[in-house]
């Protein structure tokens, strides 16, 4: 009888729901990371260094070596100051990278925002960077995650200006990509949608909205593809959101763990920036599945 009151009286302990923990403080998360990926077999991870600020963004590498990760490098392919690398992205199978650069485009001297790059890793290293031509604009395109299928998720200002950013999709058909498309409601609103990743085998995706509804002014939300539809985007909920900005959402499919970064203002206007991971994640990805729903007809 004892035994059963002890553990009636502490089950509220042992229930309570996880809360997102910072990733490695010291070696990743140093207050001015952001947009953290890792390879499908965890031994390589690259993220953005910012500083907390915005006016020098440099992508760095780590490998991890019997367990623990080594000190992290610059990586080669973004070498080319002043301009800015962001958002690295592996690919479901782990061959192909995805980040975003504001360097020079031969034959497009006008083109000074962020556009969608690829890139392989060889024998010798990364590849040469390949500019995504089939579906850069004048325009900004950023945070770009990609399916089996090899169909792109991504970024970018909407032309008529009408909700600030949205996510587009552009699918590859025939060896090439089609002209991007707008994704459309009931993900895009009247508010900023951005960071969209997309998963495997596209089946759901996460992103981040300034809904006003959410924790704070950047919250993470989930859709699910039902019937090919998008279902109505659920907040992701208070064991990861929070009422400071979550952003760059990136799930690892073997590790079972959802990846993102949290920010928050420091007094001297710059940001405090580190990586956050929420691990079992297919548990809260579940329950959000039973629960969603289609936009009505």
């Amino acid at each position: 009888m004892k035994k059963i009151a002890f553990v009636l009286l502490f089950a509220p302990i042992f229930l309570q729901a996880q809360q997102a923990k910072i990733y490695e403080p010291g070696i990743i998360s140093n207050d001015g990371v952001f947009g953290f990926t890792l390879s499908p077999d965890g031994n390589r991870a690259l993220w953005v260094e910012s500083n907390g600020g915005r006016d020098t963004l440099i992508i760095k590498e780590s490998v991890k070596r019997n367990g623990k990760w080594q000190k992290p490098v610059k990586a080669s392919f973004s070498n080319q100051l002043p301009y800015k690398n962001i958002d690295p992205i592996f690919s479901p199978d782990g061959k192909t990278l995805l980040f975003q650069s504001n360097r020079p485009v031969a034959n497009h001297p006008e083109r000074t925002k962020f556009d969608l790059y690829s890139i392989s890793k060889t024998e010798n290293g990364w590849s040469e960077p390949i500019n995504l031509q089939d579906i850069n604009t004048e325009a900004s395109e950023s945070f770009a995650s990609i399916t089996k299928k090899g169909n792109i998720y991504f970024m970018k200002e909407n032309e008529n200006g009408t909700g600030k950013s949205d996510i587009y999709v552009a699918e590859f058909k025939s060896g090439k990509y089609t002209p991007a498309v707008n994704i459309g409601t009931p993900i895009n609103t009247n508010e900023r949608e951005s960071n969209p990743y997309i998963s495997p085998k596209e089946e759901y995706i996460i992103y981040f909205s300034t809904d006003p509804k959410g924790f704070g002014d950047v919250d993470l939300y989930i859709s699910f593809k039902i019937k090919n539809q998008w279902s109505i985007p659920q907040n992701l909920g208070k064991e990861i959101n929070s009422e400071t900005a979550e952003f760059c959402p990136f799930v690892h499919q073997k590790e079972n763990r959802l990846y993102f970064a949290r920010q928050s203002k420091k007094n001297d206007k710059r940001f405090i920036e580190n990586i956050y991971y929420y691990d079992n994640f297919n548990t809260l990805l579940k329950k959000l599945k039973k629960s969603a729903v289609l936009p009505k007809a």
